[in-house]
């Protein structure tokens, strides 16, 4: 899982590098702005990989964008337990660079597995990366848990990797 993070980083700096270059030098630029979009997508739908320990864990992820900077995510994870997760996303431009944010938000998620019922609030802290010239979306995301039931149990190791094809602008 740690070279999952690392390869995840290195796309990241990668893309970012690439996107950087890329642009056209201030002698020579026309006029241009950047787009007020922060993530370069409308919705996206893929597979999240995570630890094995929270109820949300290896998942299928839906995510949708209200407005340029607002998101909804919908999890349906079928690890350990199944489990439907549903989280408010904010996300954030990190430098100039529209395809690449970090985010934070919040939600909810109820899981179940032999007979029993894990229910609580959730959170969320990552970064997110939407490839300029490919309609896919990497993000790299802390999403801690705390089961209100069947007992109170704080997870923190809930770190996930999450591969996305986009759709939209």
């Amino acid at each position: 899982m740690r070279m999952l993070f690392l390869l995840l980083i290195l796309l990241i700096i990668g893309g970012l590098y690439n996107t950087l270059s890329a642009q056209v030098s201030p002698e020579t630029q026309t006029q241009t702005q950047v787009t007020p979009d922060a993530q370069g997508y409308k919705m996206a739908v893929g597979i999240r990989f995570s630890t094995a320990s929270p109820t949300i864990n290896n998942s299928i992820s839906f995510k949708y964008f209200i407005d340029q900077t607002n998101a909804i995510e919908g999890l349906a994870s079928f690890g350990s337990r199944f489990g439907l997760g549903g989280l408010y996303e904010r996300h954030q431009l990190i430098g100039a660079t529209p395809a690449f944010t970090w985010f934070y938000g919040g939600g909810a998620y109820v899981g179940f597995e032999s007979g029993q019922t894990w229910f609580g609030p959730t959170g969320v802290v990552g970064l997110d990366y939407k490839f300029p010239n490919a309609p896919v979306n990497l993000s790299l995301d802390w999403k801690p848990e705390l089961d209100l039931i069947p007992s109170i149990n704080f997870v923190p190791d809930a770190f996930g990797l999450t591969a996305r094809f986009t759709f939209g602008h």
